[in-house]
């Protein structure tokens, strides 16, 4: 019986010291290999392809004698399924994405398998499927929460299977044969949220957050300021290592890496950062890739973002906050991007990472009604 290892994928079949066989992935290309002993020697030749459900039934047909290694490159290539597509996907894409990224194509690829079925064909899926998705996920009858969902987040959902479809339409397999010869959904429009909540944070809010920080863990402070003096996500603050402080110059550097953009900049520190980021090297003295913020139980890594997440509801009830969907740590990026209002987008883009400004403006900057105030009594003032 056939057994497939769970440290990396590797498939053997056949008995130990009679006919075993194994197949595994080249590790540069990803080609599958099979590898048996004949005579005391090990013999390895190249499958010629990247589809893991045929390569282990080679495996087992070759371990029961009923094919030869040099004929197994000749095999027509089997239907595409969506779980093969998947699995493609997920091999050589998902990989290259952020972390947070990583785990919602995981997620994302079980629930269409789920919704759609592991056999069904991709080139079948139309806007009946498209449709009843949106329905299903709405209704939380689709999806790992089990609860009803925003068109925010169906809108993420379906982007991402666009975007595998898309991606599937222009790659080929071995033979130069694209794996999809076009995206059956293409043109199709996800919903959109009409009236998404962005709740930005107030200057009160902020201050009473501050003052509770006091009583709080040490990395909390530290974040809350940095996140309100860089106006970065807290992603990419909670992952900073020290290596990226330079108190001579005064600047920080953002790695791409931990930027869901993978925008890679440097930015000047206020005075408040500075002042934090001492008070952080009082509780925490570390050089190089040492993790500004450590997480409390493992000092090698830095501080998670469930950790962070529970961090901000317990410094809301501490600070008599009600609780109110969409105020988080993400609200201080808007917080900052509204404050500096006044400031070319050029400049508010390069100090909170922002690729684009058409982004800082339909999703950040909001005018409260004393910027709006202010705006009418200068204009009174130039007509005058």
């Amino acid at each position: 019986m056939g057994r497939t290892k769970r440290s990396r994928r590797s498939y053997g079949a056949g008995e130990w010291g009679r006919n075993r066989v194994r197949v595994f992935p080249d590790p540069k290309t990803g080609i599958f290999q099979i590898e048996w002993r004949e005579n005391g020697r090990r013999r390895t030749r190249s499958l010629k392809h990247r589809d893991w459900r045929h390569a282990k039934r080679q495996a087992d047909e070759f371990a029961a004698g009923f094919a030869s290694p040099e004929l197994n490159g000749k095999a027509e290539p089997e239907p595409l399924t969506l779980e093969r597509l998947f699995d493609i996907y997920g091999e050589e894409v998902t990989p290259t994405k952020g972390e947070h990224t990583r785990q919602h194509d995981r997620a994302a690829m079980a629930m269409f398998l789920d919704c759609f079925g592991r056999d069904r064909k991709p080139e079948t899926l139309s806007q009946r499927d498209w449709d009843r998705f949106i329905r299903e996920r709405r209704a939380g009858r689709v999806g790992p929460s089990g609860r009803p969902v925003s068109d925010r987040t169906v809108e993420r959902d379906l982007r991402f299977l666009r975007a595998v479809l898309n991606w599937a339409g222009r790659s080929r397999d071995e033979e130069g044969r694209l794996l999809l010869e076009a995206n059956p959904l293409r043109g199709l429009k996800p919903p959109r949220e009409k009236n998404p909540k962005r709740v930005l944070l107030t200057a009160a809010e902020y201050e009473a957050l501050l003052e509770v920080s006091k009583e709080m863990d040490w990395r909390f402070r530290v974040a809350l300021v940095l996140a309100h003096e860089t106006g970065h996500r807290i992603g990419a603050i909670r992952q900073l290592r020290w290596a990226d402080i330079d108190f001579g110059a005064g600047v920080i550097q953002w790695r791409g890496e931990h930027e869901k953009t993978g925008y890679e900049h440097r930015t000047p520190a206020t005075a408040g950062a500075l002042a934090v980021l001492e008070g952080a090297r009082r509780h925490n003295p570390g050089i190089g890739n040492t993790p500004l913020l450590p997480a409390p139980m493992n000092p090698t890594r830095c501080v998670d973002r469930g950790r962070v997440a529970k961090w901000w509801k317990r410094a809301e009830a501490l600070a008599g906050l009600e609780p109110k969907r969409g105020r988080g740590w993400h609200s201080l990026r808007r917080k900052f991007a509204s404050d500096l209002l006044d400031q070319p987008l050029k400049v508010l883009c390069e100090l909170g990472g922002w690729k684009t400004a058409q982004t800082v403006l339909q999703c950040y900057q909001r005018a409260d009604e004393d910027k709006l105030r202010k705006a009418l009594a200068e204009r009174r003032g130039m007509a005058s």
